[in-house]
């Protein structure tokens, strides 16, 4: 099994508050994670996450993978979901796949990871699917729709428009290769509609809630027809599981029970704000899932840490000025990527711009740097700031990271009290939209 050590590990030395082992809160979090682990807290009908990496079949990895190329013959891919349903493969496929690579390749032999990929149904903007739906106007696109219930009105409103779309052009035996479904297993519209067509369809688990679904047929089918290996991205998952339970079950060697309590004690420190930054710009939507799950699984009762994030070096160009001198109510945890190929810098001939000094340097440790100076700056101005270094960006690293994440995550709203698995705040909107639209029975 691979050191976790070799994947990731978090610095400390500019949070400032952090328990240490010994410490009331280290064993609190150990307290959380035997809770956890035990299954006996709220909400244990929902722990299929916790093993699932463990206990993902090889024939379930293969029917994807199989789905996954047949999905590939097409000429785009639209995922079709909200929140944890497009949420984890968004992730992936953005931290991995070059933004400017994205032209049809027919080239069979070769991993399809320039296969355009669309989303819809993640919002109900009108002139943004209106633009969506021009755009793949004649074009032999594939559809991953995925829903548990299939009424769900965002992704349900999106998936009437492309089913409709493919189904008046093309055949029922041409259907089946283009539109894939990704919900319950035996009940639902979309479970009816899957089998009642014929398509190829997979199974969301009654016991994995949304925004711990990554390594389910829900992030991976999508992840896999992007190109990216899945197998990788388990396995990853996987050692991160391995060595929560093993080796690294201690909190002086476990970077989720680190983290929990790190979030805890600056909660309780009055830091009620925890701002994610990541400093490459393929992880914009890894902070996008973050605040999907630590907002859904911690904000409620009254309780939470409110999880926002920043796009840096960008924002410290328009949001570092209130990160360095604003209110004291936020602490940050920032991702820092060691290893990323890129350009070196060259040196100009009569240096007018003045930045002949940087000539000969990698940019990457350039932006490295920009990260270390912030960090200095924002810990000497009062923000606490973890630093969690990942040796380099891949499958396997985002998986053991994902899985992390995961696992702090229930850790973490234990240590504060809540379920971390509901989520009954999200049903207040729901119904005053449903009666205003004047849907029956409301």
């Amino acid at each position: 099994m691979a050191d976790v050590k070799e994947i990731l590990q978090l610095d400390f030395s500019h949070a400032a508050g952090s328990p240490g082992s010994g410490s009331d809160l280290a064993d609190q979090a150990v307290a959380a994670r035997d809770q956890l682990e035990s299954r006996q807290g709220p909400g244990n009908d929902y722990l299929g996450w916790l093993d699932l990496p463990l206990n993902i079949a090889e024939a379930e990895l293969a029917a994807v993978e199989a789905a996954a190329q047949e999905i590939q013959a097409a000429e785009a891919l639209v995922i079709v979901g909200i929140g944890g349903s497009y949420l984890g493969a968004r992730t992936v496929l953005e931290a991995l796949r070059s933004p400017f690579d994205q032209q049809h390749q027919h080239h069979q032999q070769q991993q399809q990871q320039n296969l355009p990929v669309y989303y819809a149904g993640h919002q109900m903007d009108a002139g943004y699917h209106a633009a969506l739906y021009k755009h793949l106007a004649g074009k032999r696109y594939a559809v991953n729709v995925i829903s548990k219930s299939g009424t769900t009105t965002e992704p349900g409103l999106a998936f009437r428009s492309l089913y409709g779309d493919l189904s008046a052009r093309y055949a029922a035996e041409d259907l089946r290769k283009l539109v894939f479904a990704t919900t319950d297993a035996s009940k639902g519209s979309l479970r009816k509609l899957a089998d009642e067509a014929g398509l190829t369809s997979f199974t969301i688990a009654d016991d994995v809630g949304g925004r711990y679904s990554v390594l389910t047929p829900v992030g991976l089918l999508p992840i896999a027809a992007g190109g990216l290996d899945i197998r990788r991205l388990v396995a990853g998952a996987r050692t991160m599981r391995e060595y929560l339970k093993g080796s690294g079950k201690d909190f002086a060697n476990n970077p989720a029970l680190q983290y929990a309590a790190y979030r805890n004690a600056q909660y309780r420190a009055g830091k009620k704000i925890e701002i994610m930054a990541a400093y490459n710009e393929g992880l914009h939507y890894l902070g996008e899932w973050w605040k999907q799950l630590y907002g859904e699984s911690e904000g409620k009762n009254g309780k939470g840490i409110f999880p926002a994030s920043v796009d840096l070096s960008t924002d410290l160009h328009s949001m570092g000025q209130w990160m360095q001198d604003g209110e004291r109510s936020i602490f940050e945890t920032v991702l820092d990527v060691a290893d990323v190929a890129g350009p070196i810098i060259e040196k100009q001939p009569n240096d007018a711009d003045g930045l002949n000094y940087l000539a000969g340097r990698e940019l990457n440790a350039v932006n490295r740097t920009a990260l270390q100076a912030t960090l200095e700056a924002h810990s000497d101005g009062g923000v606490p700031c973890l630093r969690i270094e990942l040796n380099r960006l891949d499958e396997f690293t985002l998986g053991a990271l994902l899985y992390m994440f995961q696992y702090a995550c229930g850790v973490s709203a234990y240590m504060l009290g809540v379920n971390p698995f509901d989520q009954p705040g999200v049903e207040a909107y729901k119904k005053n939209m449903f009666r205003m639209l004047g849907k029956p029975g409301h």
